[in-house]
């Protein structure tokens, strides 16, 4: 049944896919730290909003602190950054930002509050909402405490994002729904997946409703997961991929082509660009970017023939964000 799914839903795409050996390879045009301010900097996401940059990140003293808190950097240009605010809380570490655009034409930022209480270490994801950037609401908790709503993707004016169970209550895996952005349904509460402990994601809409989702999986098998369905999307249909992957976000280019940029943990630790191949299930590395230790959690963006990409690394000692441009060549 699983492979017929996936034959079946295939047929819809407009290209044909290749084989790993015929994908030509990225170019990386430019790559520049954008900010290393704070001790730690990291988990970063990217978006364009009328005419201006925007990315974000979590900054504090270390990779897990109960300072988080979660900067917004803007430009008009992509080379010269500023900060635009900066997102605090006196109850949480705030961690792994992620931005969108509403409908509506807001800003949407999302994150989790993470908060040690004597009963355990727990998470709350938040949403914030910005008509410029600059001035941000209140968060609005969104989702069930301990199951962390990890990005949020939009599609025909309602939310979708895949939560996973981070406290006592287990490591599920969860897909919620929303027509605002603020009051969240579950559509599936316990996704059918292999494994021991989904978690992060990124799903990516076809102009024909599939979606396709790319999941990190800690647990055994330690290996990435291809997810896909079809609306209403209270059913989907998984394959073990190729490789472990950390931090994903994954973008198909307007030929049809489907690129993720992960943490590849093989050899040395590192973020890569590749070429994910939905029919046969193969995540392929095409492009290291100059990256190593700390590192990963990438914002993508197509803009100007060109694919952006904001993401953090240690590799120059101290964790910090980068942007990258990188062009593909037909």
């Amino acid at each position: 049944m699983k492979r017929v799914f996936f034959a079946v839903l295939s047929f819809f795409l407009p290209v044909a896919f290749l084989a790993a050996d015929e994908f030509p390879k990225p170019v990386l045009v430019d790559v520049q730290r954008i900010w290393d301010a704070a001790p730690h900097n990291a988990f970063t996401d990217l978006v364009r909003f009328r005419d201006r940059w925007y990315c974000v990140f979590r900054e504090g003293q270390k990779h897990v602190s109960p300072d988080g808190a979660l900067r917004v950097l803007t430009s008009a240009d992509g080379d010269n950054w500023e900060s635009a605010a900066l997102v605090t809380s006196d109850k949480y570490d705030l961690r792994d930002a992620k931005i969108t655009v509403t409908p509506d034409d807001r800003l949407m930022l999302a994150g989790a509050g993470a908060a040690d209480t004597p009963q355990g270490r727990h998470h709350q994801s938040l949403v914030w909402f910005s008509d410029d950037g600059v001035n941000w609401s209140t968060p609005t908790p969104v989702g069930d405490q301990d199951n962390w709503l990890w990005r949020i993707s939009w599609h025909k004016g309602e939310a979708y994002g895949f939560g996973y169970g981070c406290g006592k209550g287990g490591r599920g895996l969860r897909l919620f729904k929303s027509s605002d952005g603020k009051t969240f349904e579950t559509l599936i509460e316990d996704v059918d997946v292999p494994g021991t402990y989904p978690n992060e994601t990124s799903i990516v809409f076809l102009p024909d409703d599939t979606a396709y989702c790319l999941l990190r999986h800690d647990g055994e098998p330690k290996v990435g997961n291809l997810g896909v369905s079809r609306p209403p999307y209270t059913e989907w249909d998984w394959k073990p991929l190729n490789v472990r992957l950390g931090g994903p976000d994954m973008i198909r280019l307007p030929d049809g082509r489907f690129v993720a940029v992960v943490r590849l943990y093989d050899s040395t630790v590192r973020t890569s660009v590749c070429w994910l191949d939905p029919e046969n299930g193969t995540l392929t590395e095409a492009l290291k970017l100059p990256s190593g230790g700390d590192t990963s959690y990438a914002g993508l963006v197509w803009h100007d023939r060109m694919l952006w990409i904001s993401y953090y690394s240690s590799h120059e000692g101290k964790t910090s964000v980068y942007l990258a441009k990188v062009r593909f060549d037909p």
